[in-house]
C-alpha cells in the first residue's frame, strides 16, 4: 500500500490582461507513460507558514513573478490523488493575481527535484480552449472559475 502523506497547499490562478490563465503541464514521475495534466503553480505549506504565503511563495519559486497581490482565497478544496508512488491527501486554498504576461520569468531554478521531474512546460490558456481541449485539468471546475475571476478581479 502506498504511503499517505497529508499536507496544507496554497495555490495561485494567474490571469493575463486577456483573460487567460497560466497553467503547468505536467505528470506523475512514479508512472510510466501516465497520463498528462495541467495545473496551477502553488505547492505545500512549510512548518509555520500559512497558506497564503505558501502560495506567494511558491509563485515565486515556479514563475519568477514578485512582489505580487493575491486575492482570495477563491476557492478551497480537499483531494487524494496518487502521485510518485505515494498517496497524497491534500487541503487547497486557491488565490488569484492578475499579471501582466510580458512579467513572467519562469526558470525551472526554483524548482524542486520533483517539480523538475513532473513539470514538462507551460503555456497560458483562455477559457474557451480550455473547455474545448479534452486536457485533464486541476482543479476540474477551472474554467468556470476563471471566467467568473475575470470579472470579478481588477486587471
Amino acid at each position: 500500500m502506498a504511503e499517505l502523506l497529508e499536507r496544507t497547499a496554497g495555490r495561485v490562478i494567474v490571469l493575463d490582461p486577456a483573460g487567460r490563465v497560466l497553467l503547468f503541464e505536467g505528470i506523475d514521475p512514479g508512472l510510466q507513460d501516465g497520463p498528462r495534466f495541467w495545473f496551477t503553480p502553488g505547492g505545500g505549506c512549510e512548518p509555520g507558514e500559512s497558506i497564503e504565503a505558501a502560495a506567494r511563495r511558491e509563485l515565486v519559486e515556479e514563475t519568477g513573478l514578485r512582489p505580487i497581490e493575491l486575492h482570495g482565497p477563491v476557492l478551497e478544496r480537499r483531494a487524494e490523488f496518487e502521485f510518485d508512488g505515494g498517496l497524497l491527501r491534500q487541503y487547497e486554498q486557491f488565490f488569484v493575481a492578475r499579471v501582466a504576461a510580458d512579467e513572467l520569468g519562469i526558470v525551472n531554478e526554483g524548482f524542486t527535484d520533483l517539480e523538475r521531474r513532473s513539470i514538462l512546460g507551460h503555456r497560458w490558456w483562455g477559457v474557451a480552449e480550455l473547455r474545448s481541449s479534452g486536457v485533464e485539468v486541476y482543479p476540474e471546475q477551472l474554467p468556470d472559475l476563471v471566467e467568473r475571476l475575470v470579472a470579478e478581479v481588477p486587471c
